[in-house]
């Protein structure tokens, strides 16, 4: 089965499971269950081989999952085989912190760019990198082939931001502004709005 037949709500999952099974990896651990990964994510061992089978037999009844094995496979389904490089845009105080971020290079992606329209952003560093005119967003990510981007900028800012990735060649925007954006149909994008999930949660105090 491809990975474009595969329900959106079960991919969601595999990054929960590959998290879940490299804890497991760095506590000395070799072999794993459906049921012992339940317990570590909260969702239910059948749901667990459910997903899993959908790409493959990669586990043996009794024996549980190689978790080595396991690991490189949901790596290579989720293409984070590889390291990619990301473009942050706007180095506001979201932008800033996900710049210092440590955890994206073991988990397949690192940041190579930063974009802002604030002249006294411009030019700065901001950790391994020189904060780059927005007005360039275009030039600088096509030409670095980045397909990847966290859009940090205002409400205001975002459409006119997500327009100038998309023409840059980006194909997936992470976005952090409070807004919703129009994007085509082969830019893929995922909101970020801490509002809106205390929102949700709010509903069962």
């Amino acid at each position: 089965m491809t990975t474009e037949k595969i329900p959106d709500i079960i991919i969601g999952r595999l990054p929960i499971y590959l998290r879940a099974l490299q804890r497991l990896a760095d506590a000395g651990a070799l072999t794993t269950s459906s049921r012992e990964l339940g317990e570590l994510v909260g969702i239910s061992a059948a749901q667990i081989r459910k997903d899993i089978s959908q790409f493959g037999e990669f586990g043996k009844q009794g024996t549980g999952y190689s978790i080595s094995f396991l690991m490189d496979k949901l790596r290579d389904i989720l293409k984070v085989d590889r390291v990619w490089e990301i473009a942050i845009v706007g180095m506001g105080g979201i932008g800033q912190a996900l710049a210092h971020f440590n955890g994206f290079v073991d988990r397949g992606f690192r940041v190579g760019m930063a974009f802002d329209n604030d002249p006294k952003k411009i030019g700065r560093k901001a950790a391994d990198f020189i904060v780059l005119d927005a007005a360039t967003i275009e030039d600088e990510i096509s030409a670095r082939g980045i397909k990847i981007a966290l859009l940090c900028v205002p409400a205001a800012s975002a459409q006119e931001a997500a327009d100038q990735l998309a023409r840059a060649g980006v194909k997936a925007i992470l976005n952090y502004a409070p807004t919703s954006i129009s994007v085509p149909e082969d830019v893929r994008v995922q909101y970020i709005d801490p509002v809106t999930h205390l929102q949700r949660m709010t509903y069962y105090l």
